[in-house]
């Protein structure tokens, strides 16, 4: 490993808050240097199973079985594809996705995107926020209000890990990870589903777009799952690897940095894939087929699974799926403002302002309205965001398939075909799901 600033290849290594490069090296093999590059893809993977989600898997499980197993795996292919450009953009360029928006928009565009884009880390916070607070509250009975307040005592955790430097960063995260995979596994164990019928699941249903119902919830599920500030903070994070700056350097980054995205998106995927199935094998077909509120499904999993751990093991989940979501939460927002102002503030001090902007509706909300109140502010922030995307979407997939900033590194006519007609689908759906929700 090397420090950051020490001499590597064509050039030095740029200093930045993240701490310690991971060299790269074509004699090291295949396995040795996947695993120096694993580490990013699982930081982006953690947006894409946080607390945001469960609400619309959770419904989409409860109220149609598997069927909408095919709009998870559908969503998890379309964030693959929206990541590898953002790692692409991030190695070819050396810039991450916002400094390519600051250099390449007129200020005016460049600050109502900065502006849009602190919106939906701020939407992001307080998902992560009604999340850690609701699984304190099912764990050890603290009040609501109380749980939201203890959750802005996250910042020190932060703190301490990016003080000790970024690997440790990875290595934290991987473990909750594994934590949420440990207990969802158990969860399926005790939950016994339809496994021939998980399977057919997988398989696109016309049924979607003819249930008004059913495409609703699958629109919700497509927000929830693709998240605009992991297509910053990957396009950053992914440069804390040692590659040379040539084209073989480039090259060989570019394909370990897809592997390790891929790998950990999949594993998005499965957590994602357990919370439906989970919900379809203990409320579908059942009197509880309408929960869609992650405290009755915490409230009836143990009772209608005949498993005493269930409920506890579910709210663990939540809890290690909140904290590591506001770790790699407050990494987008330093990277968002850096990117955009050229303004570099301490991590310290970037996280309380982000913290603070998220916890004064949490807290309102959840004194006010109590545990429901909450779970409409967490389905809320959801909908804030899928509003987001096609601001973070649309720049990203025009630099990638401009030949001026990529050079030999631009898109293919086919990925470029791919990734404006996914942009387009973003849009919208996107749209539709907005629409639905003010009609509603």
């Amino acid at each position: 490993m090397r420090l950051v600033g020490e001499k590597h290849g064509d050039g030095e290594l740029p200093a930045d808050d993240f701490g310690i490069r991971v060299p790269l090296s074509p004699q090291a093999g295949f396995f040795r240097n996947l695993f120096a590059f694993s580490g990013p893809g699982l930081m982006v993977a953690v947006g894409y199973m946080d607390p945001g989600n469960w609400a619309t898997d959770l419904a989409g499980g409860a109220r149609f079985g598997y069927t909408l197993l095919s709009v998870i795996l559908l969503s998890n292919l379309t964030a693959i594809l929206l990541q590898h450009l953002s790692l692409k953009l991030g190695i070819v360029t050396g810039k991450d996705l916002a400094q390519a928006c600051r250099d390449n928009y007129s200020k005016p565009v460049s600050f109502l995107l900065w502006i849009l884009c602190e919106i939906a880390i701020a939407a992001c916070d307080v998902a992560e926020i009604i999340g850690s607070a609701i699984a304190i509250h099912l764990l050890f009975g603290t009040p609501l209000p109380v749980a939201v307040a203890i959750t802005a005592l996250d910042v020190f955790i932060i703190l301490f890990l990016q003080h000790r430097g970024y690997r440790w960063l990875e290595a934290i995260i991987a473990v909750m990870i594994v934590t949420i995979g440990g207990c969802f596994t158990y969860e399926l164990i005790v939950a016994r589903p339809d496994w021939a019928a998980v399977a057919r699941g997988i398989l696109p249903s016309v049924q979607i777009l003819k249930n008004p119902e059913m495409l609703y919830i699958a629109i919700g599920i497509l927000g929830a799952t693709v998240m605009p500030h992991n297509l910053y903070l990957h396009s950053r994070v992914v440069q804390t690897r040692g590659y040379t700056r040539d084209e073989p350097g480039k090259r060989m980054a570019i394909r370990f940095a897809t592997i390790d995205s891929t790998l950990a998106l999949m594993l998005a995927f499965l957590v994602n894939g357990a919370i439906l199935v989970l919900s379809a094998a203990a409320f579908y077909g059942t009197e509880y087929a309408k929960v869609a509120d992650i405290q009755d499904a915490h409230r009836l999993l143990s009772s209608t699974l005949g498993a005493p751990m269930a409920s506890l093991v579910f709210a663990i989940a939540l809890l290690a799926s909140g904290q590591n979501a506001t770790i790699t939460g407050t990494m987008a927002g330093q990277i968002v403002m850096e990117g955009f102002l050229h303004i570099r503030l301490r991590p310290w001090i970037r996280r309380l302002l982000t913290r603070a902007v998220a916890l004064v509706p949490a807290i309102v909300v959840a004194v006010v309205y109590g545990e429901r109140g909450a779970g409409d502010l967490l389905i809320l922030s959801q909908v804030i965001l899928s509003a987001q995307l096609a601001f973070a979407v649309i720049p990203l997939v025009q630099f990638t398939g401009s030949r001026k900033m990529m050079g030999v590194f631009m898109n293919s006519r086919a990925l470029s075909a791919l990734a404006w007609f996914s942009a387009a689908a973003i849009v919208a759906l996107n749209s539709y799901l907005l629409w639905a929700v003010l009609v509603r």
